[in-house]
């Protein structure tokens, strides 16, 4: 009798523990609260506290919170790249208390691979990397912290961000990319892999499965890219860097976002049109990585960069109608107010 009774109790058991096994992401494109150079005027008011207030009742029920800091974190000097065409070149400084907003917002992972990373040299990356220690947020992407490891819920996740960047782990070096993905892959439950790659603009919305250039710089294959990465072991995949939506994947039942657009872009961004559309795309796994479901939260910017509430679900719409149009073939299923579900 008590044989009989333990196979019951086991697999309550087993049924009570089921759902604890999964995470929820909550990802984010570009975020670049203010920036103090050239002059303070790109600031936010009072001093960028109320940026990210409407995102915090959605990014305090997740367990991950990703984004793309798109920019250094430095308040003293700091070598500043020389632009030759100021209309396409920034610089982009973001003070080192800004830190606070991001951990307010709950923000706990971020990617330090991007085009802007480096905009004052060798002393605005190892300030930025110094800060985000400092304050607790798990980051990847520099060339000297090219991955890291955390556990949450007990589940021990790798992450892993690249670009095609001065200073930035090399998004079109394959072999090493391998190598990294699958080293992760051997010592933790999930692994995050996030690229700042694609052309930028409008005109760039579409996936074209093929290299693209963005100013003569290679900015990798996007298409391609997701699934080497998640034959190497990936299961969640997180693209920035169009600066503008693109669509959603599945691929071996791991999630691929190709562009998650702008976020947070104060003060000197286009966020016009679909650049100012500012997808927070919800993302359920379970303990292997595979995906269960999502929902593509619809803000937008408004002023001059602050993320606000849509209730027209204008990053969704776009979102379903891209993933319609360029992989039909995909797996996924979006829904005009941003449900994301399995065929």
């Amino acid at each position: 009798m008590r044989r009989l009774w333990v196979l019951p109790w086991l697999l309550w058991a087993q049924a009570q523990q089921a759902p604890g096994r999964t995470l929820t992401i909550i990802a984010v494109g570009d975020i670049m609260l203010g920036s103090s150079y050239p002059n303070p005027s790109y600031l936010p008011p009072n001093d960028g506290a109320d940026l990210l207030e409407q995102v915090k009742p959605l990014t305090q029920k997740a367990d991950i919170v990703f984004g793309n800091l798109e920019g250094c974190l430095l308040t003293g000097e700091g070598p500043a790249k020389k632009c030759s065409d100021p209309k396409i070149c920034f610089a982009f400084k973001m003070p080192e208390h800004y830190v606070k907003h991001l951990k307010d917002a709950h923000f706990n992972l971020l990617s330090t691979a991007n085009n802007h990373v480096g905009d004052f040299g060798e002393v605005g990356r190892r300030n930025t990397a110094q800060v985000l220690q400092k304050a607790g947020i798990h980051f990847a992407g520099l060339q000297e912290y090219p991955y890291t490891t955390f556990t949450v819920k007990n589940i021990k996740v790798g992450f892993v961000a690249v670009a095609p960047n001065p200073g930035t782990v090399n998004m079109n070096d394959y072999p090493k990319l391998r190598q990294i993905i699958k080293h992760l892959d051997t010592t933790c439950d999930v692994v995050i892999f996030s690229f700042h790659g694609g052309a930028e603009g409008p005109a760039y919305q579409h996936i074209t499965r093929k290299t693209e250039y963005f100013l003569g710089e290679n900015r990798g294959n996007p298409y391609e890219l997701a699934r080497m990465a998640i034959d190497a072991g990936a299961d969640v995949v997180l693209g920035h860097g169009p600066h503008v939506p693109r669509a959603v994947d599945l691929y071996k039942g791991k999630f691929i976002a190709y562009s998650l657009g702008n976020f947070a872009t104060y003060g000197q961004f286009n966020i016009s049109g679909p650049n100012g559309l500012a997808p927070a795309v919800e993302v359920v796994v379970d303990e292997r990585g595979n995906f269960i479901r999502g929902k593509v939260h619809s803000f937008k910017q408004i002023g001059r960069g602050k993320p606000v509430v849509d209730p027209s679900h204008g990053a969704a719409r776009l979102i379903a109608a891209l993933t319609q149009q360029d992989i039909p073939e995909s797996p996924l299923r979006v829904d005009e107010e941003g449900n994301i579900s399995i065929k």
